[in-house]
């Protein structure tokens, strides 16, 4: 068979733009099959492709191949690094294994662990790898970017998880049977000045970002707000009283009584009994006399008995009113400057959820004098009694009885 070497050559230049590496292996074996003796020779020498190539392929024709959906067959391709690299997964774990962090041996315990500055100490280890190559493998071994999460609570107390059953048993009987139970916090205190930073990012015409102080070093001339919330389970409410003194055990207490005053007492008007849970520590804490003292003259304006439980120590975010409420807060002032007092009243009150929360707040400007000073002798006549379980977390402050 007589064959135009040049128009051959011409065939497959143009052909092979259209085709996979399957398919031109295929076609020039079928080529060489029908050229005849000395086939495979002519087709390597037109078309560029090795005569291996074209030999496997005229086996292939032959065979008559059902289609694969592969180009190639299985295991072709290059070799894995990590085949042909016998301790190149071992050093790469050992790199990065969170265990070996604390040992000063490691290559990379005082540096960045980034793929880059991975890739070059395993070539200096002798590895012959690029950094995308790192990132592929550290992905096969189930690594990934991971931020750092904040659950480790410290020293917990022994009896932690029996309190928090014993708060919860307790404030299911309360809601069933109808009376108000309430979460109580301070949030931190905010600078109330339009110059210091406020954390997040709010939409702004692109270029123009409220500008604020390079550095937020604490500023005696610049006053604060003291936010103090108070939580209803049931009704899905919440109350924040912004003070601009103090964060004592009176101003905690007088936020309670605001939100009595102007939400309790009219979504519970049969209520005899509050439940209040609260923090171990604080304004509000188990060992603060002042706000036991608070409480039990706020017992006696409302002639509600006050049940308290406390959150074990160390268990502060677990307080409910900071991921029902403080949590939402947050969000809706994040990059905009707490310019004054009403600008935090207003973007308090301006908080919603699609769950339906709703938040009444006020500046509330009365004077909280720190240090004061409850003796034990006014301890003792307080009405205050402690739960047969755990009773310096757990208590109740009755008022006098009416007549």
């Amino acid at each position: 068979m007589e064959i135009d070497s040049e128009e051959l050559s011409g065939f497959f230049e143009f052909i092979f733009e259209h085709l996979d590496e399957k398919q031109r292996r295929l076609l020039a074996g079928g080529m060489a099959r029908l050229i005849g003796r000395g086939g495979p020779t002519v087709v390597a020498e037109t078309s560029g492709m090795s005569r291996n190539t074209v030999i496997a392929g005229a086996k292939a024709f032959d065979a008559r191949e059902a289609p694969t959906g592969r180009v190639r067959a299985e295991g072709g391709g290059r070799p894995r690094l990590e085949d042909v690299d016998e301790t190149l997964l071992l050093d790469l774990d050992d790199l990065v294994e969170p265990d070996a962090r604390d040992d000063p041996m490691s290559p990379l315990r005082w540096t960045l662990k980034s793929t880059r500055q991975l890739a070059r100490t395993l070539q200096e280890m002798g590895h012959r790898i690029g950094e995308r190559s790192v990132a592929y493998l550290l992905h096969d071994m189930g690594y990934s970017l991971q931020a750092t999460a904040k659950t480790v609570e410290g020293a917990q107390h022994p009896d932690r998880n029996r309190q928090f059953e014993y708060i919860n048993a307790l404030a299911a009987k309360r809601l069933a049977a109808g009376e108000p139970v309430i979460s109580c916090d301070c949030k931190k205190k905010e600078l109330v000045n339009g110059t210091k930073a406020n954390a997040g990012c709010e939409w702004q015409p692109k270029g123009r970002p409220e500008r604020d102080d390079v550095h937020d070093v604490p500023d005696k001339d610049v006053p604060k707000a003291v936010p103090c919330g108070v939580y209803d389970l049931g009704g899905n409410e919440g109350w924040m009283s912004v003070g601009g003194d103090d964060d004592t055990g009176a101003f905690a207490v007088n936020a309670i009584r605001r939100w009595w005053q102007t939400m309790g007492s009219a979504r519970y008007p049969d209520a005899t009994t509050l439940m209040v849970t609260v923090d171990a520590g604080g304004s509000n804490g188990y060992r603060n006399r002042l706000w036991k003292k608070e409480l039990a003259a706020l017992a006696a304006e409302t002639g509600l008995s006050i049940t308290v439980c406390h959150y074990p120590p160390g268990t502060s975010k677990w307080n409910k009113v900071e991921h029902k409420m403080f949590s939402f807060i947050t969000k809706n002032w994040r990059g905009k400057p707490l310019t004054s007092y009403r600008v935090i009243v207003e973007l308090v009150a301006r908080t919603t959820t699609e769950t339906g929360l709703r938040i009444l707040a006020e500046w509330d400007q009365g004077y909280y004098p720190i240090g004061v000073e409850v003796s034990d002798a006014e301890l003792a006549t307080l009405p205050l009694s402690g739960h047969d379980w755990h009773p310096d977390w757990n208590y109740n402050l009755t008022p006098p009885q009416r007549k």
